[in-house]
């Protein structure tokens, strides 16, 4: 049963377009959270949903309507959307009994953010398109800030619907793109965020080496940043990452990266395409996971290279925060 909002969120028109459409949001986790309150912010009438109804407080108070399921969320609905920890949570929650596919009806619009395989999600399109429902997948890309907007949102989908709904995207997101059908969302997001594993990977084994040899980490660290590609600042990571601590309070948790590389790894093996790094990155994740960081921050595997080289990557934080503030 929905649940009715503690004030009207038809008064607040901070974005035309967005005044009385209806959106329903399923997923108010880390990521979910923050996208959904921005979206009642811009003036939509949002239904929201989550396992966990303790995470809907602030929205609740902020104007959205509680519903008991994903089903009523898709009835209630003009465009849905969904914010899932991975594959096997959007499939219930999409297909499932009292899922979104039992309560949305022709020309209703879903957009899930999720990452998870192009395999899936065109499945799911397929069961989704019998009863003439768009499905887009639309995974994300943070600012690292809770709550700020999104970087991008990369869609796969119909284009023209797309554009239909890209003021909605607008308002969540600096960069919503159009890649491409179904599927190449997911695709795009698997190779942003592998490649992004892949070169910490290697920054480890770089930097130990460098330490072992006997450079100082700062001094070994500004060194590398005047190079060709650190003055494109590809070693900025570092300063939050290896130099500080790979242990530093989650971001990414360990266990969402090692399924994005899996799903990545999969996609690989499914086209016939040599992933050799991707693979490697994906054992050194599942070895972390087993030592017991899988809600650590993904770059805790960096530890094991740490172990193996016998030498620690380290720099004091005050110093590493000098060092970016004098920047030219």
């Amino acid at each position: 049963m929905l649940t009715k909002p503690f004030k009207d969120i038809s008064k607040c028109s901070s974005n035309r377009k967005m005044v009385g459409t209806k959106v329903g949001f399923i997923g108010l986790g880390a990521m979910g959270s923050g996208i959904a309150l921005n979206l009642l912010k811009c003036g939509c009438s949002l239904v929201v949903n989550d396992i966990n109804r303790n995470t809907a407080g602030p929205h609740l108070e902020a104007g959205a309507v509680w519903a008991d399921s994903p089903r009523e969320v898709a009835e209630a609905s003009e465009v849905i959307f969904t914010s899932l920890p991975g594959p096997r949570e959007v499939e219930d929650v999409a297909l499932g009994k009292q899922g979104i596919l039992e309560g949305v009806s022709p020309e209703k619009v879903y957009f899930d953010l999720s990452t998870i395989s192009p395999m899936a999600i065109r499945r799911i399109h397929n069961m989704f398109l019998g009863k003439g429902v768009h499905v887009f997948d639309a995974p994300v890309s943070t600012r690292g800030v809770p709550g700020d907007k999104l970087a991008a949102i990369w869609v796969g989908g119909d284009k023209a619907i797309y554009e239909k709904y890209k003021h909605v995207l607008d308002v969540m997101a600096d960069k919503p793109i159009y890649i491409g059908p179904i599927g190449a969302g997911s695709v795009a997001k698997l190779v942003h965020n592998c490649s992004t594993f892949m070169i910490y990977q290697a920054l480890a084994e770089t930097f130990t080496m460098g330490v072992k040899a006997g450079l100082d980490p700062l001094t070994l660290w500004k060194a590398v940043r005047e190079g060709g590609a650190g003055r494109r600042r590809t070693f900025d990571a570092l300063a939050v990452r290896l130099l500080p601590s790979p242990l530093c309070p989650p971001g990414f948790a360990l266990k969402l990266a090692m399924k994005d590389a899996a799903l990545a790894v999969e996609v690989g093996r499914e086209l016939k395409v040599p992933m050799r790094l991707a693979n490697l990155t994906l054992e050194e994740f599942t070895e972390a996971f087993n030592r017991g960081w899988g809600d650590c921050d993904y770059d805790s595997f960096m530890f094991l290279q740490e172990e193996r080289s016998g030498v620690r990557v380290r720099a004091p934080r005050k110093k590493i925060q000098e060092v970016l503030e004098n920047d030219e």
